[in-house]
């Protein structure tokens, strides 16, 4: 479920919501990914377009379905942090090695 409080703001952007969800079941649909962030399915689907087009995510079909692998050896975007790799970002947000 997803809590907010009243202002709205969270520490991570829809961006990082989404990928970290790709990351966790590479088999995700993306009508649950758009549930689980709470955006719609149509703000998923050009976040994970926008991802691809610059690497950090690709996809193979497998039957009707898409599975999705995060290049997590790519640096973070921003300049404060792009001395990092996404998979460090990862890393800390699921606790796993």
């Amino acid at each position: 479920m997803l809590r907010m409080d009243s202002s709205g703001w969270t520490f991570l952007t829809n961006h990082s919501h989404v990928l970290l969800c790709i990351a966790d079941d590479p088999e995700i649909r993306l009508r649950d990914v758009a549930v689980k962030v709470g955006i719609t399915e149509r703000a998923v689907q050009r976040i994970v377009a926008e991802l691809e087009a610059h690497g950090y995510v690709s996809h193979e079909k497998v039957g009707r379905r898409n599975r999705y692998e995060v290049h997590s050896e790519l640096p973070l975007r921003h300049p404060l942090e792009d001395h990092l790799e996404v998979g460090a970002l990862l890393r800390v947000l699921t606790g796993r090695s």
